[in-house]
């Protein structure tokens, strides 16, 4: 089955949205030190000032969004025993995802739900089908053979495979003469391929399987669709990775769907409902920052993309923001972000095929998240201090 997740006024008459109501429910608590408070006056010697505030420090793990001063502190131990996963799409960015996955995978961490988008939804594909036929191990060799026949077969089709093309890029890249249906129009789709080597969809259904958000964009009025386990096959995920002027529209009973990331990349909102773990960790891998101001056309381009890939997910984490004063959930969500592991990732492409660039991300998601598992329920500061990044290959 799959659901759309729209704002309608309900029918009684409140005066909140659908997705207010939703977001009254959740409460995000910040990993960080609550500000501290200023002692109380005496009647027999003056006020003690207050102590003065932190400097500010560079975590690479940092919480999505900021708490309220007087969130408690974490109730539960850390590293989690479960977790939820929300993982972006970024075209071959995903690669640093595959290397988070891989390590946490080599914790006896408890997967329950886990929402994609475009490369974010193979991520989460092949994670999920790999637990539910073998395990950890399953899914670690899954992940690593799609990962790696990628790097080696490294040509132009091969990008298909995680929807690295940006609607103003594909243009900017074929030029007018070149239009969605021209370049595949036999349907020879790599990533169908793919799939059907890599993934039984049938083992998707079951129990041992983590809960499956996967989004698609309804190209007939633009609205998000949301796919769970029931409804998950190879059109679903190549809807959800399709480039709009690179390949045909996927059409699934009767409507037709682009990529997943145009409306929510990833889905958030809707993991923090579902989710019944008290930790949702987003993994984001599409830079939401860039020192440079672009002038050439494709450096324009590249920073526009980058600009929509990541306005759902910052529109989402403000809403959840914003429901902090208005509940009280122990709901923690975590962010492990690329940009803060790999020097300059804004100035590269997501279309990088490059064996050593993807070699690269896959370390450093490896490395971001065996931080991530060690900065403990109190981070020290010395263990939130950004390490120095491994500079990114030319």
């Amino acid at each position: 089955m799959s659901e759309k997740y729209d704002g309608t006024q309900d029918e009684a008459g409140s005066h909140g949205t659908a997705a207010s109501r939703l977001l009254s429910m959740t409460n995000i608590w910040s990993d960080g030190p609550a500000p501290p408070s200023a002692p109380k006056p005496t009647a027999v010697s003056p006020p003690a000032p207050a102590p003065a505030p932190l400097a500010p420090v560079a975590a690479e793990v940092r919480p999505a969004v900021v708490s309220s001063a007087s969130a408690p502190p974490r109730p539960d131990p850390w590293p989690p025993r479960r977790l939820s996963l929300a993982l972006q799409g970024g075209g071959t960015f995903a690669a640093f995802t595959w290397g988070v996955l891989e390590r946490l995978l080599e914790e006896p961490i408890e997967i329950d739900t886990i929402s994609g988008a475009s490369a974010g939804a193979i991520n989460a594909l092949l994670l999920a089908s790999g637990l539910a036929e073998g395990g950890r191990e399953a899914a670690r060799s899954r992940l690593s053979r799609f990962w790696l026949r990628l790097m080696h077969e490294a040509s132009f089709r091969s990008l298909m495979l995680v929807g690295g093309f940006s609607p103003a890029g594909s243009s900017v890249a074929f030029g007018p003469t070149l239009r969605s249906g021209q370049f595949d129009p036999f349907d020879l789709d790599p990533l169908r391929q793919a799939l059907s080597r890599d993934i039984d969809f049938s083992a998707l259904h079951g129990a041992r399987c983590p809960k499956l958000l996967i989004a698609a964009t309804r190209i007939r009025d633009g609205q998000q669709q949301i796919f769970r386990n029931d409804a998950l096959t190879a059109d679903v995920v190549l809807a959800s990775t399709c480039p709009p002027l690179v390949h045909c529209a996927v059409e699934i009973d009767g409507e037709a769907y682009w990529d997943g990331g145009l409306g929510g990349n990833p889905p958030l909102l809707r993991l923090a409902q579902e989710t019944t773990t008290s930790d949702v960790l987003l993994v984001q891998v599409t830079p939401a920052r860039d020192s440079y101001v672009p002038i050439t056309l494709a450096a324009i381009d590249r920073r526009l993309d980058q600009i929509a890939a990541n306005a759902a997910l910052n529109a989402e984490i403000a809403g959840i923001a914003w429901a902090q004063s208005h509940a009280a959930s122990s709901l923690r969500l975590t962010r492990i972000a690329a940009e803060d592991s790999v020097d300059g990732l804004a100035q590269r492409s997501s279309t990088d095929l490059g064996r050593g660039f993807i070699r690269l991300l896959h370390r450093s998601g490896r490395a971001a998240a065996e931080r991530w598992l060690g900065q403990g329920a109190t981070s020290s500061e010395a263990q939130r201090k950004l390490p120095t990044a491994e500079p990114a290959l030319a």
